[in-house]
């Protein structure tokens, strides 16, 4: 089945009570049993949900995975990751990565003993110059967030597997449409589920999807002991989001290409980052193990500082300023004071979030009214 297909039937069986094509939401916390353990695969909705089930299986299929798990957030589903460690593990983590994610690894589990290496990952040989017999677990972003660099998937999970460490992939911004990191060799991949997946700026949701059943197991456990579960109504809305996902991403790809390309020519524009750009570097990676380059863009204009950064994004009509990124709408961010303010000024700025830097992710519209919206506001 190919990914278009598997978007739309995937995983899924019409529902065997009346036969509905969509899972029903079942706004349920707990199921009837015959005698104690008698059940229909359902006792506990915290444990598992029929909508919540079927989510999981369209997430696996997407991702060319065999379980799929279903979180109340992303950084949930991150949390559930790294609870397979112990105190005294290390982890070797992008340096460039969304905020929020820092500061989980920096704030909430540096605390219980467990060590991060943050450190740049485009030259993969660098990665295992930082590997001891600590290392567990290698965090993958890429394309990163918010500088678009790309790291070479299938070169790291060659050293995780040599070095026997689990390699778990952020696939938010690239999502399965264009990169499948399980089968670059990938152990796990993670999804801010409320971003593409979702796509309509309505849910918030983590995923993650593996291949091996022993990891599974041990995360179905986690996920079912710490309790951070999506509900029924957010498991439809994100199944209805997955049944577009193709459509969606088609054009997010289209209008990204088209947005770059201006602003790469723009005569006030500094530099711009897209993997598209056969300067961009790691090119020749990310075509390789993208099927094209996405719709998430950052750039800096020229002598620009955060005022006129800030300027430019409050004086955007069709791009709305706010957090978050995947929805059909195009949104523009400022990263040093929203979705990286978490990180400290010295350490962003190292990975390039300096406070000119505007993020965009470009969605669905007209791309003519886009590229009309930023000509008036960059001026």
């Amino acid at each position: 089945m190919k990914f278009n297909t598997k978007t739309i039937h995937g995983g899924q069986e019409h529902d065997p009570a009346y036969g509905a094509v969509m899972p029903p939401i079942y706004q349920t916390s707990t199921y009837a049993q015959s005698t104690p353990g008698g059940h229909k695969g359902f006792e506990y909705s915290r444990t598992h949900n029929p909508t919540r089930k079927a989510l999981e299986n369209a997430f696996a299929s997407i991702e060319n995975g065999k379980y799929g798990l279903a979180f109340g957030s992303g950084l949930a589903a991150i949390d559930a990751v790294i609870k397979l460690l112990k105190p005294g593990d290390e982890v070797i983590s992008t340096n460039d990565l969304y905020g929020g994610t820092y500061r989980l690894f920096t704030k909430i589990f540096e605390d219980f003993g467990i060590k991060f290496h943050f450190i740049g990952m485009e030259n993969a040989d660098k990665v295992a110059t930082f590997i001891t017999k600590n290392t567990k677990l290698i965090w993958v972003e890429t394309p990163t967030n918010p500088m678009m660099n790309i790291i070479d998937i299938k070169a790291i999970a060659e050293i995780s597997k040599k070095n026997n460490i689990l390699l778990a992939v952020d696939n938010t911004f690239a999502t399965p449409y264009l990169q499948r990191p399980l089968d670059l060799g990938a152990d796990i991949v993670m999804h801010s589920a409320t971003k593409y997946i979702g796509g309509h700026s309505d849910l918030v949701m983590g995923a993650l999807i593996v291949k091996d059943e022993k990891i599974a197991e041990r995360l179905y456990f986690i996920q079912n002991a710490s309790g951070a579960v999506c509900g029924p109504q957010d498991s439809f809305l994100a199944l209805r989001g997955i049944k577009t996902l193709h459509v969606r991403m088609q054009r997010h790809c289209e209008n990204g290409k088209a947005i770059a390309m201006y602003l790469k020519t723009h005569p006030k524009i500094e530099k711009v980052y897209w993997p598209g750009f056969e300067e961009h570097p790691n090119h020749q990676i990310a075509k390789s193990q993208m099927d094209d380059f996405g719709g998430m863009i950052s750039f800096i204009t020229k002598g620009s500082d955060y005022n006129s950064a800030i300027k430019i994004i409050e004086n955007l009509k069709i791009f709305t300023l706010a957090e978050s990124l995947g929805g059909v709408e195009s949104l523009a961010g400022h990263p040093a004071s929203m979705t990286h303010a978490s990180i400290p000024k010295e350490e962003r700025e190292k990975t390039g979030v300096v406070d000119a830097l505007i993020r965009l992710s470009v969605g669905i519209e007209d791309v003519d009214d886009l590229i009309a919206d930023l000509k008036q506001a960059i001026g």
